[in-house]
């Protein structure tokens, strides 16, 4: 074989290679979109189509469990009604069933008090006060600390009875919160949210006026324009809680056998 021979196979060879390892590269290529397109089936794999459909499931649950408690309101009624007929009761006995009814929240209470609205801030808040940094997105939603001030705060104003979006609180009754959504007995509400109490409408602001939790409340209400009003009435009517008042989940000590 001559050296123009030997010299002409290098390039040869190396285009081959090229043209090979190209090859390989196309058909990995094509592997990865087919792979990928079987996994999206067609569909934005960058959408997480769970978190809409846990969205839906909530709020159909949430639905679901608002008609579950207006049965089960029916059926504590119809209870109640039957339970009163000639049951051999005192007067004495009788009134104090519906003292404790009322204590615990299962019974309407109606009186003076007052209702306190919370609101995120506008979405395209900015610092309202000079020298105060620019609002960070945590800055401008209702958190659960938040409403649970409020509530903290009415209880110790000395309030008869709560409500939270329509909903009478009892002992067990938590206030919850995802994100700015509040799940409160199994249903879930957006903001604006709405707390009202029966009492003296002094006490109950002055006690609001005292919470440290609200008094930082207040520094973002006017520094970025988080939502607060605070309402009086002359007549409030809070609904009767109409949920069931066992425990699911705790449960009482049981004591130890001497």
């Amino acid at each position: 074989m001559s050296k123009s021979d030997d010299s002409s196979a290098g390039p040869r060879r190396r285009t081959w290679v090229a043209r090979l390892l190209t090859a390989a590269v196309f058909a990995l290529a094509g592997l990865i979109f087919f792979t990928s397109f079987n996994t999206s089936k067609g569909t934005n794999i960058r959408t997480d189509a769970s978190l809409l459909k846990l969205s839906d499931l909530i709020h159909e649950r949430s639905a679901n469990n608002a008609e579950l408690e207006k049965t089960a309101a029916l059926a504590r009624d119809r209870v109640d009604s039957l339970a009163e007929r000639d049951d051999g009761s005192t007067k004495a006995e009788d009134a104090k069933l519906a003292a404790l009814r009322t204590a615990a929240g299962t019974e309407e209470l109606s009186g003076k008090g007052l209702s306190v609205t919370l609101n995120d801030a506008p979405p395209n808040a900015t610092a309202r006060v000079p020298g105060v940094p620019e609002p960070q997105p945590n800055d401008l939603v209702i958190h659960q600390q938040d409403l649970q001030a409020v509530v903290n705060a009415l209880w110790q104003g000395g309030a008869e009875g709560i409500e939270v979006m329509g909903q009478r609180l009892i002992s067990t009754s938590a206030v919850r919160c995802v994100g700015n959504t509040l799940i409160l007995q199994g249903r879930v509400y957006s903001p604006p949210y709405k707390v009202s109490a029966v009492g003296d409408p002094g006490a109950l602001r002055k006690a609001l006026a005292a919470s440290p939790a609200l008094q930082n409340y207040q520094l973002y209400v006017n520094a970025y324009g988080l939502g607060w009003k605070v309402d009086e009435d002359k007549r409030l009517t809070l609904p009767g809680y109409s949920g069931t008042v066992d425990l699911h989940y705790a449960k009482p000590l049981e004591s130890a056998a001497p």
